[in-house]
């Protein structure tokens, strides 16, 4: 079984995977290059599609001991049986939007990673399947050194969750338009 970090892009998964790997002395998946590799990147418009079902094939393949696993399609790809635990990295998506402009997304795939981070798409995919396994993390404002903290915490004692609602903060700030298309 493995330790997985997950989350949407942008969120901080493989700063705070290495830190957490190089802490534990375990090696890191990344299942973007795994993807990669085996050449699973189907190019459609300005996304990459990703058949989760073969990636999800290979990874039943492969041993998962002493490893963390980092990527925004765990939930999607792992089973109950290959993951210890799973922390979920959430990240104020105000903060988001500076992030992905800074990393050149259209206008369209920040508005849906925007909106998946407010919706908590990936934590609600992710507690359905994996349930008391999922631990949350908001890394919004924090130091890289105390994410890592926290997340080694939860690792250790397998407590320590972080219950996150943007869709609060945002529908508080009367913003739902400007993370969801009309």
């Amino acid at each position: 079984m493995s330790i997985v970090i997950t989350g949407n892009p942008g969120v901080g998964k493989h700063t705070i995977s290495k830190e957490v790997a190089k802490n534990l002395e375990l090696d890191i998946l990344d299942i973007n290059k795994i993807a990669k590799d085996e050449g699973l990147f189907e190019k459609n418009q300005d996304t990459n599609d990703i058949d989760t079902r073969k990636l999800g094939k290979i990874f039943s393949e492969k041993n998962l001991e002493k490893n963390v696993i980092v990527g925004h399609l765990a939930p999607y790809i792992l089973d109950l049986q290959q993951v210890k635990i799973m922390i979920v990295l959430r990240r104020n998506p105000y903060d988001l939007i500076t992030v992905y402009k800074d990393r050149g997304y259209t206008d369209k795939k920040s508005i849906e990673n925007t909106g998946s981070e407010v919706l908590g798409i990936i934590t609600h995919d992710a507690k359905s399947k994996f349930q008391n396994k999922v631990f949350q993390v908001n890394s919004s404002g924090k130091s890289i050194e105390d994410v890592v903290k926290k997340v080694m915490s939860i690792i250790s004692s397998n407590k320590g969750n972080e219950e996150v609602d943007w869709l609060d903060l945002v529908t508080k700030n009367n913003d739902l338009k400007k993370f969801f298309v009309d």
